[in-house]
């Protein structure tokens, strides 16, 4: 049967079967003879129905075209069977008809903007079709291109539903993807399908990933400026569920019905900031914002978004990306590096002038203009951390101020962090707009200790330092005329006064030697930036500080050496300057006595600052004498340390006990009495060396010059200069010259002991020899002790006086047996007879006052005697022309007498070693032995109270 004499019931029969085989051919003959039953409606919803959805697209696709057209022809080639339609009666051809049950075109639940175009609802269906039955949605464009001009809703459709499906399961991420359907993918609101969109953005682990801007660039945009009709209705009737009013829903759905998918998108980029900043940073960089899309070459010249649409979505796009700015909180260099190009992209986005490069702008360091009163306030902290979408945050307000203020927080952040003080935009934020003390004091703190660990030999990196100090306190105000005179910086560290960061800055340039440099910016600089005192405290501070931190006394290396070397690099500041001296001094007593082996504590060395510190820095001395075998043979240098002891202010103390600056006569005090001690600390060495000689000689030489009275006036220092207030008590000011002397005194030869090296005049004995020179030494001690003392002095010179004449008696019977021995002839060679010789042996008084035993009176008598023979011989040798006057105080019942020998002038005249013996005999036996006689005391010397 030819197809012209087909019933229409047999026609839709035969082009059901055509279309159920896909014989397109076939089905366009038929459809162009029996065009007025195959109408164009009924041939899609047979296509759609029928047609196998696995059929390539390009296989049909002309078909449709010419249906649309009308350019349906007959083909000549065709040969088909329809032998099963010869069979059919019209009655059973029509009732077949009525059972295909051919799809609907319509859409069930339509919206009323929905497309009523047949061919629009046919496509549409038909992708759908064959993504739900194949997969295959790679066809769907070959599909729908050719007919995209013919209908706005189908372009729309195509570019916001098949193209971000197709790329996200296809083309960007095939591996990932979970495989979303049609339908699945339409129902999705604004804030899951941008989840699902960006699902994997960001993903990728390297260190520039060019596919962020891409999945933002070609899914989401072509997502949301394809915005159907569909989801617009979506919005509306979610918005209806609200508790607003209905006035209110009217507004905020036909103004923001645009902008929700946007909106997600800011959200999602927020999100990555606090994430993955790193990934928000690549978005920023890579995309442009909402005008950035890809439609695949599917758009026509139709703008999406009109011009008051595009600039909305562009400033909130610049909003976003200085909010990503503030929240990303790694404070690393690498973390602010992406801030810069993030605020590199919004200036150029913005239009606005370009900014030089962060290594750049941190080393011109470009003086910041003023803000608005509002830009730095305090309360703008919060907006650090929320709202910061907020149009109300002026923060992230897309205008030139605030770029400008970003700007001064990342250079402030940067040079923090490049210093070692790592730091984020948010930190900086809450330094400037807080402007707390205490809090930027810390970070000023943690700041200098990175720069004095700096490199010590580059003044680049210390003049650098010092300018990113001063702009960081007020970013660079100084150089502007609005921030000349003020004494808070607008910067992080504006709560700390310039002073203070000099001074700061100052001490660490003398921390690390860097002397020429900080002498030519403080001291010889025309504009000086710290006053002449502050300078001057500040030296001698970081000397001091170089010093007590010094491990080593010398003064050649180390601490020591740094303190000398601060004190003279300042000339024309520290001149005349008292501490500069106290601390040359003190330097000097370091070095000296590094000379020698000191451990103040077991286990822990001697430390120079061991000496500022020690409540008695003189004993330092005894240490070292006792740790030093013989070093009490260097007196001279030990005096010498002491005198700058007492120059370096190291002695003088107040009632406080803290140490005051030396007045000139307290000066002079201080040596005498410290050369006192030092004296006595030499003989005390000598002694516990069995040196009794250096000991001796110490006690007739040093002791003779220096040495006073234990009592004495008051000091002057605590003498008070009114009369209404009774002076205080005399005090000790020499409590150790007559403690060397009596210990001298005491001393007993042993046979450890050194022997001396030269007698010179003295006798040979070296008994009686020793036992003079403790009667000498403890002369001194009767001269120069207290009267609590004179009872113990004179008991040890007692039992001395008897040892001597123990042992004179003793020598005297030596040579009496020698002189017996000699004069007996029978001893002699010879034979000589005995010559008869008048013996006539005369003993003294005294030698037989010292042949019978003597009670205490008798030896204060025999005594007596002695010292007066002495006396008349004394003035026999003197003869006439010695005008001195003896004028002993006799005291019956044996007092001892003292003698003062004066010249014309009336002026003590010198007195031979033995008769200052005897006199200080005769007068402490006066003073000791006076109660049991009765006598009066004897009178003090001129010297004594």
């Amino acid at each position: 049967m030819a197809f012209s004499e087909l019933s229409p019931a047999k026609a839709v029969l035969l082009a059901v079967q055509l279309a159920s085989k896909a014989d397109i051919t076939t089905l366009r003959t038929l459809v162009y003879l029996h065009r007025k039953t195959l109408r164009t409606e009924l041939v899609l919803r047979i296509l759609l129905s029928h047609l196998p959805e696995s059929l390539d697209s390009s296989d049909y696709v002309p078909f449709l075209e010419d249906l649309l057209a009308g350019n349906l022809s007959e083909s000549s080639e065709i040969n088909i069977d329809t032998t099963f339609l010869d069979e059919l009666s019209d009655s059973d051809a029509k009732k077949k008809v009525r059972k295909l049950n051919l799809l609907p075109l319509a859409w069930p639940d339509a919206p009323a903007d929905a497309p009523t175009d047949p061919l629009v609802l046919f496509l549409i269906h038909r992708s759908i079709r064959i993504d739900q039955n194949t997969g295959l949605i790679t066809q769907v464009p070959e599909l729908l291109a050719p007919f995209l001009h013919h209908s706005p809703e189908l372009r729309t459709w195509m570019i916001s539903i098949i193209l971000p499906l197709l790329r996200l399961n296809y083309e960007y991420h095939p591996n990932e993807s979970a495989g979303l359907t049609i339908p699945k993918f339409e129902s999705l609101d604004d804030r899951s399908g941008v989840a699902l969109l960006l699902e994997h953005t960001g993903r990728v682990d390297i260190s520039h990933d060019t596919t962020v801007g891409r999945d933002l660039r070609g899914l989401v945009g072509p997502w949301l400026y394809g915005d159907t009709r569909l989801k617009r209705r979506k919005l509306q009737k979610s918005a209806s569920f609200s508790v607003q009013s209905p006035e209110f829903h009217n507004e905020q759905s036909s103004v923001n019905h645009k902008y929700t998918g946007w909106e997600e998108v800011m959200r999602w980029l927020i999100n990555q900031a606090e994430s993955s900043w790193k990934t928000a940073v690549e978005v920023i960089e890579q995309w442009d914002g909402p005008g950035d899309v890809d439609l695949g070459g599917y758009e026509d010249s139709t703008m999406w978004l009109d011009e008051d649409d595009q600039q909305h979505l562009e400033r909130r796009y610049a909003r976003s990306a200085l909010a990503v700015a503030y929240l990303i909180t790694e404070e690393t260099e690498e973390a602010l590096k992406g801030i810069q190009r993030i605020l590199t992209r919004i200036i150029v986005l913005l239009d606005k002038d370009r900014i030089p490069t962060l290594q750049a702008a941190c080393a011109i360091l470009t003086p910041v203009a003023a803000f608005e009163s509002s830009a730095l306030s305090p309360k703008n902290v919060s907006y650090l951390r929320n709202d910061l979408l907020d149009d109300q945050n002026l923060l992230t307000a897309p205008k030139e101020e605030s770029i400008r203020l970003l700007h001064a927080l990342l250079i402030s952040a940067f040079l923090c962090t490049r210093m070692g003080c790592a730091m984020s935009i948010r930190r900086a934020g809450e330094l400037a707009f807080v402007q707390d003390e205490h809090d930027q004091m810390l970070r000023f703190a943690n700041l200098m200790l990175r720069v004095v660990d700096g490199p010590k030999e580059d003044d680049k990196y210390w003049v650098r330092m010092r300018n990113e100090m001063l702009w960081l306190r007020s970013w660079g105000a100084e150089e502007l005329s609005e921030g000349a005179e003020n004494s808070v910086g607008r910067g992080i560290l504006g709560r700390i006064s310039k002073e203070r960061i000099e001074v700061d800055f100052l001490k660490g340039l003398l921390t690390n030697t860097r002397f020429k440099l900080a002498n030519s910016i403080y001291e010889t600089s025309t504009d000086a930036p710290i006053t002449q005192k502050l300078l001057h405290d500040t030296i001698i501070s970081a000397a001091m500080n170089a010093f007590d931190n010094a491990s080593n006394a010398s003064r050649a290396r180390g601490g020591v050496k740094k303190c000398d070397e601060i004190l003279q690099a300042f000339p024309v500041t520290l001149r005349g300057s008292p501490e500069r001296d106290a601390l040359i001094a003190l330097t000097q007593v370091t070095d000296e006595i590094g000379h020698y082996r000191l451990v103040l504590r077991q286990g822990e060395p001697f430390k120079p600052v061991n000496l500022r510190v020690h409540s008695d820095p003189i004993s330092i001395i005894g240490k070292v004498l006792d740790q030093n075998s013989r070093s009490y043979t260097k007196i001279r240098d030990f005096i010498e340390i002491g005198n700058n002891m007492v120059l370096a202010g190291l002695t003088a103390r107040d009632e406080n006990d803290a140490r005051i600056r030396d007045m000139p006569q307290t000066v002079k005090d201080e040596q005498m009495i410290a050369e006192k001690r030092i004296v006595s600390m030499c003989i005390d060495a000598a002694l516990s060396e069995d040196d009794f000689e250096t000991a001796y000689s110490y006690v007739v030489t040093h002791l003779k010059d220096i040495a006073g009275p234990a009592h004495a006036r008051t000091p002057e220092l605590e003498r008070k200069k009114s009369g209404l207030f009774a002076e205080p008590p005399p005090k000790i000011i020499d409590d150790w010259s007559w403690r060397a002397a009596l210990q001298t005194g005491k001393y007993r030869r042993t046979a450890h002991t050194i022997r001396p090296t030269h007698l010179g005049n003295t006798t040979s004995n070296l008994d009686i020899r020793h036992l003079e020179q403790r009667m000498e030494c403890l002369s001194h001690a009767l001269r120069l002790g207290p009267r609590a003392a004179l009872q113990e002095i004179l008991n040890v010179y007692r039992r001395c006086e008897e040892e001597l004449e123990s042992l004179v008696k003793q020598e005297a019977e030596q040579e009496a047996a020698w002189d017996a021995q000699i004069d007996d002839d029978s001893n002699m060679p010879g034979g000589f007879a005995d010559t008869p010789m008048k013996k006539n042996v005369t003993i003294s008084g005294s030698r037989a006052v010292e042949e019978a035993p003597m009670s205490l009176f008798d030896l204060s008598r025999a005594s007596m005697a002695r010292a007066q023979s002495g006396f008349s011989a004394l003035s026999m040798l003197r003869g006439n022309n010695d005008q001195a006057r003896t004028r002993p105080n006799s005291i019956s019942s044996g007092e001892g007498s003292r003698v003062v020998s004066l010249t014309s002038d009336g002026l003590k005249a010198p007195m031979r070693k033995r008769d200052q013996l005897k006199n200080a005999a005769v007068g402490g036996l006066a003073s000791g032995i006076g109660w049991v006689l009765g006598a009066p005391p004897a009178h003090r010397s001129d010297g004594e109270e």
